[in-house]
């Protein structure tokens, strides 16, 4: 599975002259914790998250003897986003996608053609694909092993994501091929094709 099977696009976006209010009333109508920042040709140049917008921007309470940062806080978007932006390309491997997500410890990552931004992948998107329940994941995967090679060949069960296909035909090359249409369907943690009479969850 690549980023463009389950990136968001088109996406929105906010400019670097957007306000920051601006930029948290986005934030808070769509229910992300991310925005990707344009420029005017629609290039990525940034990124503004939760965690930018609320840095240093809640005024400490006088009471407290702390002051009021809030008064330096930046006002823009330009003032208070990360940049450089990390980006990955429509082609990117899910897993790899994943583990930079989790290894950067960011909740999205934008999605780019060259500079140009064309998506954007959450780990709720993810997290909404492993949920796909089995038999819409089967049907999806018949769907592609019918297009590669007709009806009736393959036996297809999917539990727990799971993929286990039963060839009838006994081709070993086919069989590679159909595995690798069953791991490009959303959903599919893991997939294995066999030949007819064997038993498929060994």
């Amino acid at each position: 599975m690549r980023a463009r099977d389950l990136m968001s696009a088109p996406v929105v976006a906010v400019t670097p002259s957007a306000s920051a209010k601006e930029a948290a009333e986005v934030l808070t109508k769509h229910g992300f914790t991310a925005l990707p920042v344009v420029d005017d040709d629609e290039r990525l140049i940034g990124i503004v998250t939760e965690a930018d917008l609320i840095r240093h921007r809640v005024p400490a309470d006088v009471r407290s003897g702390a002051g009021s940062p809030g008064a330096a806080a930046g006002r823009t978007v330009e003032d208070v986003m990360t940049t450089p932006v990390t980006a990955m390309s429509p082609g990117t491997d899910v897993a790899d996608l994943c583990q930079a997500l989790v290894d950067a410890r960011i909740r999205a990552m934008p999605i780019a053609d060259g500079s140009r931004l064309v998506g954007i992948v959450t780990r709720g998107d993810v997290v909404r694909v492993l949920a796909r329940a089995d038999s819409a994941i089967a049907a999806d995967v018949r769907h592609r092993l019918e297009i590669y090679g007709g009806t009736g060949r393959w036996e297809v069960e999917v539990r727990e994501g799971v993929v286990r296909i039963v060839d009838r035909d006994d081709d070993e090359i086919d069989r590679h091929v159909v595995t690798v249409l069953a791991l490009a369907v959303p959903g599919v943690v893991a997939a294995d094709a066999v030949s007819s009479g064997a038993d498929p969850w060994s």
